[in-house]
């Protein structure tokens, strides 16, 4: 019979084994009012036993009652979790694990002190949540190298910590990306002894037998980390949660057997595994060979092998992996960075559950029933076909520019790279080819090797083609009227040039605004938004004429409407000429008194009786919104007599006296006065 070996470390550490015990204590003690906040630990078997004792799971402290016992799980709250259980007035035990309160104390410590905090670990982890919880959740969470590179610039001191769970050489590596990228790092090692002691037995022992058990939750970290610890060294090495999960058994090739748990397993589940197990091969009794599981896989998955291409549907994704129905027994798996290549890449829009996708099988694991697939593989497989009929048709293709490199630059397609050169990326001079990086560019192919080893791409092409195209849509749909939306490219002295896209109109100094403007400058800015309307083109000299002025903007605008004959009206005079005297109604809007209309009798000039900058009343006698003509009256409302000229002359004079020393006005009246005594 088989021998089996069994880690020491298998089973409850000493912090779950602590969680474990306490719930079960306060359940007995006070049997229908105990509540732990979250599941106690990552076990079903141990969860189940719990609720048939009366022991409820909350998620959050809303939940719970005023006087209820609360457990706080092994894993850890953050402090305003903590600080929420306390105001609800409920007594709390706390089953926080000893390494993990120590990560709490020194995350808040440093977070005090200033520190940025980074996490290594699964952010979605209970335990990852409580450490954040007590830096006001403020810490970065990473998992990976990948995602060190996408950390903000960060300043001043940054202090590193790692899950407890986490694998010694990941962390390590992770850290060394941080220490690279960021100067002013520390490293707080606080990966549990316990865990690194029970991963290092596992590697040991799963080197030595020929078959390997690792037993514990589904959910539970420490447990998939030591599955993937022992896999790198023994092929047979399967993942149970219970005895029912146990895979069948072919003991003529399997000597030994090697059996480790998770931190979050009990001891009898472990040892109902090794009766089991024990009592099966002493019976000579599997159910299924290895052979037979093999045939019947099978015939179940249709015979997928490694290198075909196969249709699946998408079943869904997390942040490593997407999940793909294969139509068959077992589903595969695409790693997630496969479609990171894509920088317009979003998952919630472009995984959607149900959609079809071609992938490529690189690895059918029987033993697992997992299939391993790659989005990629085919792309390169396809894509290299899309290229070469690209290249015949003269299509654009689409890719992201990868590299900068001597001379252009290489853009990525389905996995291919192309040369783009730096004659061909634009259609003007380019001084800085880094503006293009991770960007998606247009290019036509220009040169495929025989060998189909070495794409050459023009990005100017494509360019030129798309812009002759919009020349010529431009002409022949413009016309006398017709609104653009367009940019201020230029400002000169006589006017603003507009980039419509196609072409540049030019909007003269007087189409700018119905009001009197003194240089462009003073109402546009280069790189302004604004409509323009067409007044007059020429296709062959390829010119437009814009202007910018509305003619709801007019101030003769509906004039008519505003002023109607008969009407009594009050305006400032601007000027006087010989035949009478120019009124200001509003601003762009002018009337004349005729001189014949300023008073009952002959008045040689205007200023006899008027002055510039004098306010009037006048009747309206004729509105022309052609001629832009308004025609007034002030003799028909308060006819002005030259007798009495002085004193409206004084008058207006003293209606102009607003910015005149007081002092100024005093001595000219006494000297009024002196004259006229004499």
């Amino acid at each position: 019979m088989a021998e089996f070996i069994v880690a020491k470390t298998a089973g409850f550490c000493f912090g779950v084994d602590n969680a474990v015990k306490l719930a079960f204590r306060i359940s007995e003690e006070n049997p229908g009012n105990t509540s732990t906040l979250g599941e106690i630990i990552h076990n079903r078997q141990v969860m189940e036993e719990l609720a048939q004792r009366g022991v409820k799971v909350v998620e959050s402290p809303d939940e719970l009652k005023e006087g209820e016992h609360v457990i706080i799980r092994a894993h850890g709250i953050g402090e305003a979790v903590y600080n929420e259980l306390k105001k609800r007035n409920v007594i709390i035990h706390d089953a926080t694990c000893p390494y993990v309160k120590r990560i709490h104390k020194l995350v808040r410590q440093k977070h005090a002190e200033g520190c940025t905090i980074i996490i290594v670990g699964d952010r979605n982890h209970p335990e990852i949540i409580g450490v954040n919880g007590w830096c006001d959740n403020r810490a970065y969470v990473v998992s990976s190298i990948e995602e060190v590179d996408l950390l903000p610039d960060i300043s001043g001191p940054i202090c590193v910590f790692a899950q407890t769970t986490m694998k010694q050489e990941k962390f390590d590596g992770i850290y060394e990306a941080v220490k690279k990228k960021f100067a002013n790092t520390q490293k707080f090692d606080t990966i549990c002894n316990a865990t690194e002691v029970r991963q290092r037995e596992a590697r040991e022992i799963s080197g030595t037998v020929d078959m390997m058990i690792v037993i514990g939750g589904k959910n539970s970290s420490n447990t998939q980390k030591l599955f993937e610890i022992c896999s790198e060294n023994c092929p047979l090495t399967f993942k149970i949660e219970t005895v029912a999960d146990l895979p069948p058994l072919d003991i003529k090739n399997i000597n030994t057997i090697g059996i480790t748990a998770g931190a979050s397993t009990p001891d009898w589940v472990i040892r109902e595994v090794i009766e089991t197990m024990e009592e099966n091969l002493r019976n000579q009794e599997q159910e299924m060979s290895f052979k037979e599981a093999f045939e019947a896989y099978e015939s179940e998955t249709g015979d997928l092998r490694a290198g075909e291409i196969v249709k699946g549907r998408i079943i869904g994704y997390n942040t490593s992996e997407v999940f793909v129905d294969l139509g068959y027994k077992s589903d595969g798996t695409i790693p997630l960075e496969e479609f990171l290549d894509d920088p317009d890449f979003d998952p919630e829009k472009d995984l959607k559950e149900g959609d079809e996708i071609l992938v490529y099988i690189t690895r059918v694991n029987d033993m697992e029933g997992t299939v391993s697939l790659s989005k990629r593989k085919v792309d390169l497989i396809y894509g290299m076909e899309e290229i070469e009929k690209a290249y015949n048709e003269k299509k654009p293709l689409e890719a992201v520019v990868k590299e900068v490199v001597n001379g252009g630059v290489v853009a990525n397609y389905k996995g291919i790279r192309v040369f783009i050169p730096a004659s061909q990326i634009s259609d003007q001079y380019v001084k800085d080819l880094n503006q293009f990086l991770n960007k998606k560019v247009k290019f036509e192919v220009l040169e495929l090797s025989k060998n189909k080893r070495r794409v050459v791409g023009s990005r100017k092409n494509v360019l030129e083609k798309e812009k002759a195209q919009k020349l010529e849509e431009f002409w022949n749909n413009i016309e006398i009227g017709k609104e653009y939306t367009g940019t201020v490219k230029s400002l000169t002295n006589f006017g603003a040039f507009i980039d419509l896209g196609a072409v540049d109109g030019l909007v003269h100094i007087s189409e700018l605004s119905w009001k009197k403007v003194n240089k462009p400058s003073d109402i546009l800015k280069v790189g302004q938004t604004v409509k323009a309307r067409v007044i007059g083109f020429d296709k062959e000299k390829q010119k437009v004429s814009l202007s910018l002025k509305r003619p709801e903007d007019n101030p003769w605008y509906n004039i008519e409407k505003k002023y109607s004959v008969g009407d009594v009206v009050e305006g400032k005079i601007i000027r006087l000429v010989p035949f009478g005297a120019f009124v200001e109604l509003e601003e762009g809007v002018e009337g004349l008194v005729h001189i014949s209309q300023i008073s009952n009798v002959h008045l040689a000039k205007p200023d006899e009786v008027l002055s510039v900058g004098q306010v009037v009343k006048m009747k309206v006698l004729e509105v022309n919104p052609e001629l832009k003509k308004i025609s007034l009256s002030i003799r028909e409302v308060e006819p002005l007599d030259p007798k009495r000229a002085g004193g409206n002359n004084n008058e207006a004079a003293a209606e102009n006296t607003e910015d005149i020393p007081t002092s100024h006005v005093e001595e000219l009246k006494t000297t009024i006065a002196d004259f006229i005594k004499e």
